[in-house]
């Protein structure tokens, strides 16, 4: 069964950090492209970062750049999501997703498979 498991949310002060961690089963984690993408209340899911499964190419969004790092450890099969100087604007319920295209891209409709997502609220 493919999976993908997201952990790592809570609830964090302005200006706190947060490590999210997105742990796949059922396939090969360095045949993918790996995304992550949040969701606020009332809003449209957002692309924040993204990672290509062998050069590690990234990239990320305008709202999280210079303040967020996306990694993966084939090895483990997991990805990771650091969040760093985190503000009201980032809470959100975040996650992660799988594609097997080649392209660099944070599309939420170019992905395939999909975590359940972790809450993450940033709040004082």
């Amino acid at each position: 069964q493919v999976q993908l498991v997201e952990s790592g949310g809570g609830l964090v002060q302005p200006g706190g950090s947060l490590r999210l961690s997105c742990a796949a089963s059922g396939i090969t984690s360095d045949d993918y492209n790996i995304g992550w993408f949040r969701q606020a209340p009332g809003k449209e899911r957002e692309g924040v970062s993204c990672i290509t499964r062998r050069d590690e190419e990234t990239k990320y969004s305008d709202s999280v750049k210079g303040r967020f790092t996306i990694s993966r450890d084939n090895a483990k099969n997991t990805n990771y999501l650091q969040m760093s100087s985190l503000q009201h604007e980032d809470t959100a319920v975040y996650s992660c997703a799988a594609r097997t295209g080649v392209d660099n891209t944070i599309t939420a409709g170019l992905y395939d498979i999909w975590g359940q997502g972790t809450q993450v609220t940033v709040s004082s």
